[in-house]
């Protein structure tokens, strides 16, 4: 009698110990291949990528944003994501498709639509970094945040899930003689639960931007979510830009600190304009549409003298790239 009650214990463990390790490995969480840490990017640190080797060519995209389409779009009273699935998983094949392959594959922030602490961000989020994977792993993916991503006003704990989850807010990076610097858009959107984070990030990109002075590097590029202006630097203050008490000031650092070009997203649709012969570009989203352009992404290309980049709908994204 003792001895089948030892016995059915004993297989009574066993089978609860097999199903605790399959709740764990099923409720693990997906991550990134790589992310950014310590301010900077794993394979694009300074001391590899600082010299210039030639024209070369990377893609941009924005707004992923899964579930927006039928939450917001189409106001489905149960909206899921599988529409930005699809756009998605389209704009990674199309960008494995391409001769030759891009250096990198920067997406300028809202990767899903549900906000930090909502109950559809986790699965949102899990989905979108299996999509990722399906990047080819000589693409490294760069993660720009938006305020999906860390919150309309970003708290400590909403940031650091964020870094958590897809790395660093504000970082820089090197690729073949270029400079990159990635901000966390929102502090200058709204910081009034952050100050301390914000001028944390405001110290940083000084030390940044004299470094871009230096003039060691062929050109100088800034990623962020949330554009500076839509059309011009005198439109009045919006959801879709930032203050105008900001504007002026920082694109005027900017400029003097050799960057011509800052690729921004958040708008849902294509836009931009100059401070001087800055140029500030809007990228539609590769998700939900809102301003009647079609799902898509920018191709950018750097040569000696120029930065040009082309939008596709990812029914149109070239194969293959010239760069002469």
């Amino acid at each position: 009698m003792c001895g089948n009650k030892f016995s059915v214990s004993v297989t009574a463990i066993y089978i609860g110990f097999v199903w605790g390790i399959f709740f764990l490995l099923t409720m693990a969480e997906e991550t990134l291949l790589r992310k950014a840490e310590n301010r900077t990017y794993p394979g694009f640190e300074k001391e590899e990528e600082s010299s210039w080797n030639g024209p070369f060519y990377f893609i941009q995209g924005a707004d992923t944003q899964l579930g927006l389409i039928e939450r917001y779009i189409e106001k489905k009273p149960n909206p899921g994501w599988k529409e930005e699935i699809e756009l998605t998983r389209a704009a990674i094949e199309a960008i494995k498709a391409m001769n030759p392959r891009p250096r990198f594959f920067v997406v300028c922030g809202d990767f899903v639509d549900a906000f930090p602490g909502t109950s559809l961000r986790y699965p949102q989020e899990e989905d979108l970094i299996r999509l990722f994977k399906e990047l080819h792993p000589d693409i490294p993916l760069i993660c720009v945040c938006g305020n999906h991503d860390v919150g309309d006003t970003p708290t400590h704990e909403s940031v650091q899930i964020y870094k958590n989850r897809f790395g660093d807010d504000y970082f820089t990076f090197y690729c073949g003689g270029v400079m990159f610097i990635v901000i966390n858009s929102q502090f200058f959107k709204d910081p009034s639960q952050v100050q301390d984070l914000a001028c944390e990030q405001e110290k940083w990109l000084d030390d940044q931007l004299e470094e871009a002075k230096s003039g060691k590097y062929k050109h100088v590029v800034v990623f962020q979510h949330i554009p500076w202006f839509i059309n011009n630097l005198e439109e009045d203050d919006d959801y879709f830009n930032l203050q105008k008490g900001a504007r002026e000031k920082m694109l005027q650092k900017f400029y003097d600190a050799n960057i011509r070009v800052v690729f921004c997203g958040h708008y849902h649709g294509n836009a931009g304009g100059y401070f001087r012969d800055l140029e500030v570009v809007v990228t539609s989203a590769i998700g939900g549409q809102l301003k009647g352009d079609k799902s898509g992404f920018r191709v950018v290309k750097l040569d000696d003298n120029t930065i040009n980049h082309n939008y596709y709908a990812l029914e149109d994204v070239p194969k293959n790239i010239y760069l002469q």
